[in-house]
């Protein structure tokens, strides 16, 4: 071989060599870029899961710091419109009290019947086994009202009239609306109406509207 071709040929090997220099530095680029972009993406996640944990962390947290909390609104706010209980409870405080009732209303109840036609009242007698029991499933959320700002919360009104042939004592009316603000079922009086008696002034008849807060 003549130094000619040796040359060539080594000019030729010299240029292979440095195109898959530069062939293999550009594949190792890319292969390292591919690299690196999962390892950022691996990172976001882990710092994703890591701050999920974090968060889990301080749920767990919230949960036992305010569980007391939740048991208490559960025992002070009624899972049900028990109408029942509800009146034997009225009565029962009146009874106490020495107050005599005629009546206890309930609103009227919009189950089966067209929205003109639930506009009037269903009255219970002050007897507890005067009023129905009503907690299924279909009648839970009837005669009652969403109260406003506080979702899932709502009122059932309740109307208590004295017995006008049988005023009571003023102290005794007193007394009587402590214990109603003190039952859990009875908390809220909205409304009082009272007309003192014309031959004794120490004697009154009286209405009251009462808001019954329930949380079903």
């Amino acid at each position: 071989m003549s130094s000619k071709r040796l040359y060539f040929a080594l000019v030729g090997v010299i240029t292979l060599l440095f195109v898959a220099l530069v062939g293999g530095a550009y594949g190792a680029n890319s292969l390292l870029s591919t690299q690196a972009t999962k390892l950022t993406a691996l990172k976001a996640k882990s710092q994703a899961q890591s701050q999920e944990q974090v968060s889990l962390i301080e749920a767990k947290k919230d949960i036992q710091k305010y569980a007391s909390l939740a048991q208490i609104t559960s025992s002070v706010v009624p899972e049900d419109k028990d109408q029942a209980e509800t009146v034997r409870e009225i009565v029962n405080i009146a009874a106490a009290n020495n107050v005599s009732l005629s009546a206890i209303t309930f609103p009227a109840s919009t189950l089966g019947t067209s929205s003109s036609a639930a506009t009037g009242a269903t009255t219970a007698a002050p007897a507890p086994t005067a009023a129905t029991n009503l907690n299924s499933s279909t009648t839970k959320l009837s005669q009652l009202l969403p109260v406003t700002n506080i979702p899932g919360v709502y009122d059932l009104q309740i109307t208590v009239q004295g017995d006008p042939n049988k005023p009571v004592q003023y102290s005794s009316f007193i007394n009587f609306l402590s214990s109603l603000e003190h039952n859990r079922r009875t908390a809220e009086i909205s409304t009082i109406t009272i007309a003192p008696s014309s031959t004794n002034a120490n004697l009154l008849t009286f209405a009251l509207t009462l808001n019954e807060y329930i949380k079903p």
